[in-house]
Parts: C-alpha cells; sequence; structure tokens
C-alpha cells in the first residue's frame, strides 16, 4: 500500500506544498557560483555555447534565460545566431568550430530548428563531452546503462525539485505521461535506477484505461503538451504531481490576449495533492540550472588527472 499520503502531508491550510522551481533553481545558482570559482582557481573556467537558428520567439526567450544563467553563476557564455535560411553545411561548420575550441565545455543547439536543417545529425555531431544536453546516442547509452556522464536537464531537474521538497520516491508508483526523448523516457530510466527505486509506468497516446492508471500514481508527472489535460478526476487523494508543460492558452482577460498553463488543469487537480509544482515557476528554471550543472561537470572532465 502507498504510503505517499503520511509521507508528503499537507500544509495545515489545507493547500499543497509548492514545489517552487525558482527557489530551487537560485539555491542551484549559489551552488554553482561556488563550483564555477573553484574551477576558475584551478585554471578552467566554464563556458557554454548556446546555437539558435532562425528567429522563432519562443527559442530566442529560452536562449536569453540560458546565456543570463550562465552569466550569474560567472561562466562565460556565448550566443552563436545563425539566419532562418542556414543550410545543414553551415551549421555543422558551426558545431565543429565549437566543439574544436577549448574554452567552450558546453554545446547545445535550441530546438526546434526550421525544417531544412536536420536535428539528429546536429545531436550526433556535437562531441559527447560537451553535450549538456545529455542527447547524443552516446550519452543517452551511457545513462542507460546507469553510468551517466550527464543528467538530462528536465529529468535532472525534477528529481532535484522532488528531492529538494522531501518526496519520497523509493518504492513508489510514478506514472509518466510522455514518451519523449527528452523528457519521459529518460526520467524513466533515471527513477529506475537504483538509489532511486520506483515503479515507473510511462504512458502515451495509445497507452488503454488511462485515468485508471493515473489514479494509482504517488507522483504523476504530465509531459503531455497538452494544455490543462490532466483533470481532478484523474488522480487520487494525496498524489504528487510534476507538471512539465508550459503551453499559451487564449485569454481576452489578460493584457497579452493569452495566459500560461500546464499539462494540469490546476484548480481541479490541486485541492487533492500533496504537492504540486506551480506553472510557471516549476519546472522550467530547474531545466536551465540543470544546463549548468552539465556545464560545470563538463568543465571538470578538462581537469588534469
Amino acid at each position: 500500500m502507498s504510503t505517499m499520503t503520511q509521507a508528503v502531508p499537507r500544509a495545515a491550510s489545507g493547500h499543497p506544498k509548492l514545489l517552487s522551481g525558482k527557489d530551487a533553481a537560485a539555491a542551484v545558482e549559489e551552488e554553482l557560483i561556488r563550483d564555477v570559482a573553484a574551477l576558475k582557481a584551478a585554471g578552467i573556467a566554464p563556458g557554454l555555447a548556446v546555437v539558435r537558428v532562425g528567429e522563432d520567439p519562443a527559442s530566442a526567450t529560452y536562449v536569453r534565460n540560458k546565456v543570463l544563467a550562465a552569466e550569474r553563476v560567472g561562466m562565460r557564455s556565448i550566443h552563436e545566431h545563425l539566419p532562418e535560411t542556414t543550410g545543414q553545411a553551415a551549421l555543422e561548420r558551426a558545431i565543429e568550430t565549437l566543439n574544436a575550441d577549448p574554452a567552450v565545455h558546453g554545446i547545445l543547439c535550441q530546438l526546434p530548428l526550421p525544417p531544412q536543417l536536420d536535428p539528429n545529425r546536429i545531436t550526433r555531431l556535437i562531441d559527447p563531452t560537451k553535450d549538456v544536453d545529455c542527447f547524443h546516442p552516446y550519452n543517452v547509452g551511457l545513462l542507460s546503462l546507469g553510468e551517466p556522464r550527464f543528467l538530462p536537464c528536465t529529468p535532472a531537474g525534477i528529481l532535484d525539485l522532488l528531492q529538494r521538497g522531501d518526496i519520497p520516491v523509493s518504492g513508489q508508483r510514478v506514472v509518466i505521461l510522455g514518451r519523449s526523448n527528452i523528457v519521459g523516457r529518460p526520467l524513466a530510466l533515471l527513477l529506475s535506477h537504483k538509489g532511486w527505486d520506483a515503479t515507473v509506468t510511462l504512458c502515451h497516446s495509445r497507452t488503454r484505461d488511462l485515468p485508471q492508471l493515473t489514479r494509482q500514481a504517488d507522483i504523476l508527472v504530465a509531459a503531455t503538451g497538452i494544455a490543462e489535460w490532466v483533470t481532478g478526476d484523474m488522480v487520487r487523494e494525496g498524489v504528487v504531481v510534476i507538471d512539465v508543460g508550459m503551453n499559451r492558452v487564449e485569454d481576452a482577460t489578460r493584457k497579452t490576449g493569452y495566459r500560461l498553463c500546464g499539462d494540469v488543469h490546476y484548480a481541479s487537480v490541486a485541492p487533492k495533492c500533496a504537492a504540486i509544482t506551480p506553472v510557471p515557476g516549476g519546472v522550467g528554471p530547474m531545466t536551465i540550472s540543470m544546463l549548468l550543472r552539465n556545464t560545470v561537470q563538463a568543465a571538470r572532465l578538462r581537469l588534469p588527472a
């Protein structure tokens, strides 16, 4: 029988515990400031290069946030912005230049790319020792073996939030909605590793009797990409909910004409939760913090033996 309800009691107010990614990310950055300073003292100045192609507004925002976060912790940041019309060969040359640059320890290429570009080829071209997104097949293989060089950023951020929120994971039933290579699959791998010891169910669009499965979850991770898809009737009392989604929904009452929401219908789900992540301010900030942590790890790989 699950003990999650007893392990994660609601606040005295009856409201769920909020797992704030904003607060956790600030704490991680404080740790990284010390780590970066120590590396600089040892002669290594961690450097992160972010490659963006085109003018996608969401990508521009994500890249700006990553560059600013890197600078806050004392890292050197490079923003390589290429035009929308960039061809495959030109993008590959840019990646190869960064691969060869000893001052660059982490490289990421912001997705999505324009349609003329092949993201899989780019992922495989990035030096695995600089692949701080943990997308390269070599790094995914190490993750599968339980010997990760880097942890994939969003799953690592989720695990960090659970730890900092004192959410027990060992022996708990975790249901993950979404099987993407960025969130669902690597998170399922990590949670099944020794040390985390969760029992994981990975669900997708072909899963039968999905609400029956979600109602069994001690921890429910929603990464469907569908706004407010998870509703209150799909969860049990005392569940911990991690909402990975970030969606724009039209809202005429807002000056912007839209509001941001997750994959979880917060109003109906939160009253049943022991703990839940807010949107925005939940998983998103942690993804960036884990990217910086991976960059520090990549820089450590360059230290003399």
